[in-house]
Formats: structure tokens, C-alpha cells, sequence
């Protein structure tokens, strides 16, 4: 349709111009009409009596009418005076019996002498409306009075109802004359009236849609600018739109501030993402290259053996080779560890539990190990029988990671401590090392995948590297999390604060 062609700001002005145009004409309609009701008011009221002095001052009606031609001819005459009025003489019961108006103009024989009775009775509600002889269809004003025939019986006079004289006040020619004045007035007043309104309109729409509008257009265009840039804020700068309103476009330019905000924010994130993946499969491909060569070669040297190689060599080839394939499988589980928990697919199973007993049965896989390396481990209070209400599983692999870590970065001769601390709602668990720690300015990116600190570079045990990535992924599922103090060659402080109830 044409009309969907036009904008919002147009619809709108021509829409209220129709509107406006419509009511203008109901107010010139309405006071024409009252102009009319009013003006025949007073021409009622001014001629209220006319009828009444003509049958007093007229010899022919005073007396009773006894020759309607000459009561004809008398008519002619007062309307060739008075061209607007127009004169019947009606017998008591309503039928016409002559009248001033040429033959053939007359279409009722009859009319309703209910209004002519009450206009007698003095009647104040005027004006009073008696029907019209020329016209089947129409009412006019009119004045009237009744006319009586005397007759002298025993020397007093009695009156007889012999009729009424009905007078059309404004008649036929008056109206034909009028009319056409009128409407020439008429045609003036609306066109006066059309032309101010429409110039009132035109310039009262125009600036109060282009105040309504405005924001609308401004929020049009911003979001064209951002549709542009391909939803990247670099180069544009968000209008800010009044808060606390209750102006519907005000409330949706925020909205769609805060919208473009957070894609933008999703956008930054997704190549954030995508710059760490790249990064992270930069480093695992190098971590994965080195124990696959490693494992190739001594395969390599095991498939070409020489005589000469003793079965101590070979034997130290298979165990070099088998080492390595530990570490590549250590390795590949924790990349789809890490990849399984930030995909969002992991069920959270919680139930209640003896968080000592964890702790000790944590302890026991690595107290070999321990003992290999020259490290104690010691448990505060020794006895901590706390119940709590969490996934064990993921507990015990968070629990795992950190003393596993602790553990490749305490020397020999240092200690672990697992502390733990009971407190109103929640349990505090410490795992503490007396290791080589971590620099302060590296302690905010030990969480990240792949990121190795200063202390771990040089290190020649083997670990995957993305074990605190596991734990920071797994505590969030657990909506716990994790601080960590540390002072280079002290040693390190993991803290978890785990609530005694789950969520």
C-alpha cells in the first residue's frame, strides 16, 4: 500500500490532519446550528404577537371570517409588505382554508395544531416549530392567534372558534434569499476557518511530532551506525538516553544500549576465546610433539636395534617410550577434561559426606610419591570430621590437582599442609606448600590454560600444565572460588571456601 510508503512521522500528521479537519468541520457544523436555533429564537419572540395585532387591528378577521376571498386578497397584500412572512387562516380542526401563497405552492391540506395551542398557552421553551404548508418534509417558526365570530344573542355577545390565523415567519422566498447569502457566508467562514486551522496544524504537528519523533529517528540512526560497523563499537559512541522514565522510546534506546553492550562484550569475549584456543593449540601442539617425538624415536631405535644393544638398553628404551606415552595420555585427558567442563554440559551430583575422609584418601594416592620426593604431608586438626553437601567427585579432583601440584613444586625436605577451618555456613580448606611460590604479578594468570609461571619453567617433572584451569572450571560448577597467596621461595596458599549445604 502506498500509505506503508510514508514514515512514521507522516502517518501520523495525516492522520491528525483528517482528525483535525473532521473536528473543524463539526464546529462550524455545530455553530451553524446553534447560530440557526438561536437567530429563530429571536425572530420568534420578536414577531410572538404579529399574528395576534393582525386579527385585532383587521376589520375582516376582528368580526369573525365570513369572505376568504377577500381574506385571500388581504393575505397578498400583507405579504407584498412583509415578503418573509407567509399567512393561512386554519379552521379549529387543522384544515387549511385559505392562504397567501400562489396556487400549487401549498402541499398540505392539513397541519398539527399541537404546536399552534402551545405557542398560544404562552409557552416560554422557544423556539416552537408548527409544519411547514409548502413543504411535506420541513417545520418553520411561526406566530398565531385564534379568530372568533361574534354573534349578539339577547344582547350579549358570544364568541365562536372560527380558526386560527397561522403565520410562517421566514417563508419560502425569505428562505431562497437567505439561503444564498448564507451560503456565500457559510463558504467564507469554513474556507476562514479551513485555512487558520490548517496553518494552525501544519505548524503546531510539525513541531510537536518532530519533538515526539526525534528520538525515534536518532534511535533509527544509531542503529543503522551500528549495523554498519557490524556491531563494533570501536568507532561509536552510545547516546546516553534519559534513565528513570517512563518515555516508551527512552526505555527502548536503553534497552538497546544495553543489547549492543553485550554483544559487543560476547563479541570481544568470542575473540578472546578464539585468541586463547589459538594460543592453547600453539602450546599443546608443542607439549604433544615433544613426548610423540620422544616416543618415536626410541620406537625408531627399538624397530633398527643393533646386535650390540644389551637387553638393559632396550629395556630402558621401553621405559623411556612408555613414560612418554603416560604423559601424552595425561595430557590429551586433561585437554578433553578442560574442553568437557567449558562446554556447559556438566551435571553437578551433590550429596552429603565426611570431608576428612576425602582429604585422607586424597593424601593416600600421592603418599608415595611424597615419600619419593622428600615431602610430608600433615592435616589441621588431624581429625575433621565436617559434613558437608557437594559433588565428591569433582571435590576430590580439585583436591587431587592442588596437592598434585604442591606437590612438583615443593622440594625435598618441604612440607604440604591441609588446613581446615569450620566456620557458621561454610568450611574453609587450605592447601598449603612450602615450595618455591609464584610472583605476585603472575598469581591472576595461573588459572589460565597453558599459562606457566617463572617457577614452573625449568621444572623437570612432567605435568600437563591445565590443572589449575580444571579447578577454576570445576569450582564454578561447585559456585565456589578460589584465592591463592604467595611469596616467592616461601611457599604458596590455596584457599576454597565450600558451603556446608549445596544450592
Amino acid at each position: 500500500m502506498l500509505f506503508n510508503r510514508f514514515s512514521l512521522y507522516q502517518k501520523i500528521v495525516a492522520s491528525l490532519f483528517v482528525i483535525f479537519s473532521a473536528v473543524i468541520m463539526m464546529i462550524v457544523s455545530w455553530s451553524q446550528q446553534l447560530e440557526q436555533v438561536s437567530q429563530q429564537q429571536a425572530q420568534q419572540k420578536l414577531h410572538l404577537q404579529l399574528a395576534t395585532h393582525l386579527v385585532q387591528d383587521n376589520p375582516l378577521l376582528q368580526q369573525g371570517v365570513y369572505d376568504y376571498d377577500a381574506l385571500k386578497n388581504l393575505f397578498h397584500t400583507l405579504m407584498l409588505l412583509g415578503p418573509a412572512f407567509e399567512f393561512y387562516f386554519v379552521d379549529p380542526h387543522g384544515e387549511i382554508l385559505t392562504y397567501s401563497a400562489p396556487k400549487g405552492k401549498v402541499k398540505r391540506k392539513k397541519i398539527n395544531l399541537a404546536p399552534l395551542l402551545s405557542l398560544i398557552e404562552q409557552n416560554n421553551k422557544l423556539p416552537i416549530y408548527g409544519q411547514d404548508p409548502r413543504n411535506i418534509d420541513k417545520t418553520k417558526i411561526f406566530s398565531v392567534a385564534p379568530v372568533y365570530n361574534h354573534e349578539n344573542t339577547k344582547d350579549k355577545t358570544q364568541k365562536n372558534l372560527q380558526g386560527y390565523l397561522y403565520v410562517i415567519i421566514g417563508g419560502e422566498a425569505y428562505d431562497t434569499i437567505f439561503n444564498r447569502i448564507k451560503a456565500s457566508e457559510t463558504l467564507s467562514v469554513t474556507a476562514m476557518w479551513f485555512i487558520a486551522g490548517f496553518i494552525f496544524l501544519l505548524l503546531f504537528l510539525l513541531a510537536l511530532f518532530r519533538y515526539f519523533t526525534q528520538p525515534m529517528q536518532q534511535l533509527v540512526q544509531q542503529l543503522t551506525a551500528i549495523e554498519s560497523a557490524r556491531f563494533d563499537l570501536t568507532n561509536i559512541t552510545l547516546p546516553q538516553w534519559p534513565s528513570n522514565t517512563r518515555n516508551e522510546v527512552h526505555q527502548l534506546g536503553n534497552s538497546i544500549n544495553n543489547m549492543v553492550l553485550r554483544i559487543d562484550s560476547q563479541f570481544k569475549q568470542l575473540k578472546q576465546n578464539d585468541s586463547q584456543r589459538r594460543e592453547l593449540l600453539t602450546h599443546l601442539s608443542h607439549d604433544l610433539r615433544t613426548p610423540l617425538a620422544s616416543l618415536q624415536g626410541y620406537l625408531e631405535l627399538l624397530t633398527h636395534a643393533k646386535v650390540t644393544d644389551t637387553p638393559e638398553q632396550k629395556a630402558d628404551y621401553l621405559a623411556i617410550s612408555l613414560n612418554n606415552t603416560k604423559q601424552l595420555k595425561g595430557l590429551i585427558d586433561q585437554i578433553f577434561e578442560l574442553a568437557h567442563l567449558e562446554s556447559g554440559h556438566v551435571e553437578v551430583n551433590n550429596e552429603r559426606f565426611n570431608l576428612g575422609e576425602l582429604i585422607y584418601d586424597c593424601l593416600a594416592k600421592f603418599t608415595l610419591k611424597a615419600t619419593q620426593s622428600g615431602v610430608t604431608f600433615n592435616v589441621e586438626p588431624k581429625i575433621c570430621d565436617f559434613m558437608i553437601s557437594s559433588d565428591i567427585a569433582k571435590l576430590e579432583r580439585i583436591l587431587s590437582n592442588l596437592i598434585d601440584n604442591a606437590l612438583r613444586h615443593t622440594p625435598s625436605g618441604g612440607n604440604i599442609i591441609i588446613k581446615v577451618s569450620n566456620q557458621e555456613h561454610a568450611i574453609n580448606l587450605q592447601v598449603c606448600d612450602t615450595g618455591t611460590g609464584i610472583n605476585a604479578d603472575e598469581i591472576n594468570y595461573i588459572f589460565d590454560a597453558r599459562y606457566r609461571a617463572s617457577n614452573a619453567k625449568g621444572c623437570k617433572k612432567t605435568h600437563g600444565g591445565l590443572g589449575l584451569a580444571i579447578c577454576k572450571q570445576l569450582l564454578k560448577l561447585l559456585h565456589s572460588d578460589i584465592e591463592v597467596r604467595s611469596q616467592l621461595g616461601t611457599g604458596t596458599q590455596f584457599e576454597i571456601v565450600l558451603r556446608k549445604n549445596s544450592a
